[in-house]
């Protein structure tokens, strides 16, 4: 037992790593990101049940599949032994679907339903891959009713709606497309919300209806209460030694305080004297804003190495006290070696 969970918690591991260091492709190509995902949950799912099982102490099944499609062999003859394995059938079907096989995923998800006929994800998957085997690529009378079912068992449910939209548009429904879409609206973010508009516009502008009202604006941001404005200047004793591709940070400190910033600015400055400017915006935490401080110490430093920790060699201005305002200002000079 104590195996089965460690390899259990392995493989999901693995899954989760995976999918974080897939985030551009789920970012730029979403649909790339979830063939190439499913590909990787039925491969590990069919690893762990081909060789991760106690039967997997038994020598003659100690060999873990070498292909996909030995894998898909071994997880078939294990389900003509026990046909009764919900996640079996499932993970069979994505292995399919991996392949191309999509026939076969189409079967393999009916089995899986006909174990868990009201699971509503199990069901769009399940429609999605009677379409997927469709010559024309068509949700057919079955597909359909498997959506309609899991949106009764889960109104909400994304994939079932989007794709019973589809479904509908291809039947000739565009005015019953729209119905189903626009309720998707206020679940999705902001990009995908954009995207669905348009297909939702298409399908409105099919029904004979007016395109939907522009999205509302978002809020802009609130002006920060309070700006101070810092003239930085370098000692010309320094200047001789300033490193190359050196930063600089305009640090704003409660004073008498502790020594972590209230709010920071860091430059890569071509030359001096230079302004910067400090809001709230550059507040490092959003419960200590740097307009909830009466007074503010400011101090500004070269680092060479980029780090916003101070270290030994780094050039620093004397910290100055100001009064905090929505016009606040003050002129530091960098005149120190930090030793």
């Amino acid at each position: 037992m104590v195996m089965t969970v460690f390899v259990i918690a392995s493989l999901l591991l693995a899954v989760l790593v995976l999918a974080w260091v897939l985030r551009p492709v789920w970012r730029d190509r979403p649909l790339a990101g979830v063939g190439m995902l499913a590909c990787l949950l039925a491969t590990t799912g069919l690893l762990y049940m081909l060789v991760g099982t106690p039967r997997a102490l038994d020598p003659a099944q100690r060999r873990a599949p070498a292909t996909l499609s030995e894998a898909i062999t071994q997880l078939t003859a294990e389900l003509e032994r026990d046909p009764n394995q919900i996640e079996g059938w499932r993970l069979l079907a994505r292995a399919h679907a991996a392949e191309g096989a999509f026939v076969e995923s189409r079967d393999a998800y009916a089995r899986a339903v006909q174990l868990a006929p009201d699971e509503p994800a199990l069901l769009a998957e399940a429609a999605e891959a009677r379409a997927k085997a469709d010559p024309k690529r068509l949700f057919d009378e079955q597909a359909v009713a498997m959506l309609r079912h899991a949106l009764e068992i889960e109104p909400q449910h994304q994939r079932a709606r989007w794709f019973l939209g589809i479904a509908r548009r291809q039947a000739g429904q565009p005015a019953e497309a729209v119905a189903i879409w626009e309720p998707l609206l206020a679940q999705v973010d902001a990009a995908t919300a954009a995207s669905l508009r348009e297909q939702i516009d298409l399908a409105r502008v099919d029904a004979g209806m007016e395109p939907l009202p522009p999205a509302p604006k978002a809020p802009a941001a609130a002006a920060s209460p309070v700006t101070i404005t810092a003239s930085i200047s370098l000692d010309p004793a320094l200047a001789m030694q300033y490193p190359d591709g050196a930063s600089v940070f305009v640090i704003a400190r409660r004073p008498g305080g502790p020594p972590m910033p209230v709010a920071v600015e860091k430059l890569q400055p071509a030359g001096f004297p230079l302004t910067v400017t400090l809001t709230d915006a550059d507040s490092l935490m959003p419960t200590a804003k740097l307009s909830d401080l009466a007074q503010v110490e400011l101090s500004a430093r070269v680092s060479a190495s980029g780090d916003a920790t101070s270290q030994a060699g780094d050039f620093e201005s004397a910290p100055v006290v100001v009064e905090n305002g929505p016009e606040a200002a003050a002129a530091l000079m960098i005149d120190r070696v930090v030793e």
